[in-house]
């Protein structure tokens, strides 16, 4: 299982001051509606605009998934050059199964992931070289999907292009969903209640953006700020928490947006107090090791909005760049 506040973190700073930014890139719902309905996490990230950070590639180490890394790599020993050929990038993490004797909105025991990357690409080519090289071929409808190992095994990582501008990467059960959703066998995420009003919501936000469901929703926050298991009120709001959101703009500055979806108003008010208390220990609790963090903390602005907890931080390049430095954002798995 990922790390969540690490997540969280790297997503934190994925977007420093890009004077004259026009606007974010709007993801497509064509696109978001193929990714399969039980996603428990979808994020995007715009990479023609991150890759104009000179930090880009370290930070890319920290917040993406290994596993498009390790696609990443696939790509590259076809010619094709990810750093120039990949623009756009979403993802869903999907979860295989609750832990045991778990309730059935707990935070999965295990999870698997799917990718679509947006860009130019030339099918003919790289499949010739993959066929060339003899690697294990799964025939799905009208897709070759290469592995990207053995072929062999329910963790092995597939690859397929959709077409000449979209390519899909994940655990073959998940691919084969996807590609089951393009032909109107099973329905996508646009059907799913709970988080397809935010993914739109969230959509063209910024240059990074993401969107949990109720079980992953409350362990990021758990990780994120651990301090509120000190409060048994806080634990008992956690877990009736039904979404998360993640929206990061920029301008002359870095604008991050936490959106927490509680249950009620009255929830969303108590959270906010008690998160604020939380926020401040940690606070504390990093002055002297970390001050950078010490300083995003300080500018924590919370509040409560209807059965909704909107959490704001702003942050200047110094600042961002600061944090990476001390590896803050260091992703483990």
């Amino acid at each position: 299982m990922m790390n969540r506040k690490a997540l969280m973190a790297a997503v934190l700073v994925m977007a420093p001051a890009w004077p004259g930014m026009a606007h974010a890139t709007k993801l497509g719902a064509e696109v978001i509606g193929m990714f399969p309905q039980n996603a428990g996490e979808f994020a995007y990230a715009d990479l023609r605009q991150a890759r104009a950070l000179s930090w880009f590639p370290q930070l890319k180490e920290q917040m993406l998934p290994e596993r498009f890394r390790q696609f990443e790599r696939f790509l590259a020993s076809a010619g094709i050059d990810p750093n120039s050929q990949v623009e756009e990038l979403a993802w869903a993490m999907v979860p295989t199964a609750p832990a045991n004797g778990a309730a059935q909105n707990a935070a999965p025991a295990s999870e698997e992931v799917v990718g679509v990357a947006l860009g130019t690409f030339r099918p003919e080519s790289a499949e010739a070289y993959f066929k060339a090289q003899k690697l294990a071929t799964v025939k799905v409808r009208n897709y070759s999907l290469f592995a990207f190992g053995g072929g062999s095994g329910a963790e092995n990582l597939f690859f397929f292009f959709i077409d000449s501008n979209t390519a899909a990467f994940g655990q073959r059960k998940e691919l084969e969903k996807l590609i089951a959703v393009r032909y109107g066998e099973e329905r996508g995420l646009s059907n799913n209640p709970e988080l397809a009003p935010l993914i739109a919501q969230a959509n063209g936000s910024g240059v990074v953006w993401a969107v949990l469901s109720s079980a992953y929703a409350r362990l990021a926050m758990q990780q994120l700020v651990p301090e509120t298991a000190q409060f048994p009120q806080a634990q008992q709001l956690v877990a009736k928490l039904r979404a998360l959101t993640i929206e990061i703009t920029a301008g002359t500055s870095v604008q991050a947006n936490f959106l927490a979806v509680c249950a009620t108003p009255d929830d969303a008010n108590t959270f906010a107090a008690l998160l604020q208390a939380g926020l401040m220990y940690q606070r504390y609790q990093v002055a002297n090791s970390n001050p950078e963090l010490a300083a995003l903390l300080d500018q924590a602005r919370i509040a409560p909005v209807g059965e909704r907890l909107d959490v704001r931080l702003t942050l200047t390049d110094d600042q961002v760049v600061g944090l990476i430095r001390r590896n803050t954002f260091a992703m483990h798995l």
